[in-house]
């Protein structure tokens, strides 16, 4: 499937029901088009099945409730939903973005709680995010933009206002000929890249960055989980940038990402080396299981 997202056949799930793709609409007065009271996952069905699927309707509503929002839906009814988007899409492997949001209402200004909170459920079928990079490793930039202090922002909803400086920071790199970027936080230490979590390895132990004002992904959680199994030794701690220049490898993860070697850092440069490509072959081996 290719063209604008706005126009294209198939199905989209909408506050309870299926609608036709282009039907799929809302009003310009929208609260969240104006104020970004919105929540999203992005998830993946492999072979029919979501991976974490769960995991992620669960973290969607938390993350409604940080934006003090409620989905009027449970997590059972919202992996039904999904499951009904994609048996009337005739999709077994695609992506799946569940987004809620506040709607139009009788509220038109910074307060809404009588605007009714609306939850639709779309797909469609993508590839490997970064392209060719699973082989040859992906190539960030060190975006200007900083994570913010958490107690500016509900750092732990994967919210739509989070996403604004993740944006700015991809098309700056892009224009640079970086395919991505990666943040600091606003104390200056590595965080993440606009879309995915950051992991390194040096001497055969892995380093990843302390979740402490990002979001600890559900498939960082995952590959975690999958390097200490194998016993190697994981690190969740703070790094300084000047670190990356001791850092043999590089990876990111993602539900878009998956696991994807990173070869160069603003000029800083990776091996994909042989624990990179293992971790892609685990977590693509765990996914389609």
């Amino acid at each position: 499937m290719a063209g604008s997202y706005e126009d294209r056949d198939g199905k989209i799930w909408l506050d309870g029901k299926l609608v036709e793709w282009r039907d799929a609409n809302v009003h310009l007065l929208t609260h969240a088009l104006h104020y970004a009271s919105s929540v999203f996952e992005g998830e993946r069905c492999y072979n029919g099945k979501i991976f974490k699927g769960e995991e992620h309707s669960a973290r969607l509503r938390r993350s409604a409730e940080l934006l003090d929002m409620e989905i009027p839906y449970s997590v059972e009814e919202i992996e039904k939903a999904k499951y009904e988007m994609l048996a009337a899409n005739g999709w077994t492997n695609a992506y799946v973005r569940a987004l809620a949001w506040r709607g139009a209402g009788e509220d038109m200004g910074v307060s809404a709680r009588r605007n009714p909170v609306r939850l639709a459920i779309a797909g469609w079928e993508w590839g490997n995010y970064y392209g060719d990079a699973k082989m040859k490793g992906a190539k960030l930039d060190i975006a200007k933009w900083r994570r913010p202090d958490p107690r500016t922002i509900p750092v732990e909803a994967k919210a739509a206002g989070l996403y604004m400086i993740c944006t700015m920071s991809k098309h700056a790199a892009e224009d640079k000929g970086y395919s991505d970027a990666l943040f600091l936080d606003w104390r200056g230490y590595v965080a993440e890249a606009t879309g995915a979590n950051i992991f390194f390895v040096k001497d055969g132990e892995v380093h990843t960055p302390l979740a402490d004002c990002f979001l600890n992904g559900i498939t960082r959680q995952t590959v975690i989980g999958l390097l200490k199994e194998k016993g190697i030794t994981v690190h969740e701690r703070r790094i300084e940038p000047t670190e990356l220049a001791d850092f043999e490898q590089c990876w990111l993860t993602g539900t878009a990402a998956e696991v994807t070697p990173v070869s160069e850092i603003g000029g800083f440069t990776f091996e994909v080396g042989a624990l990179a490509r293992e971790m892609v072959e685990t977590y693509e081996a765990l996914v389609r299981a």
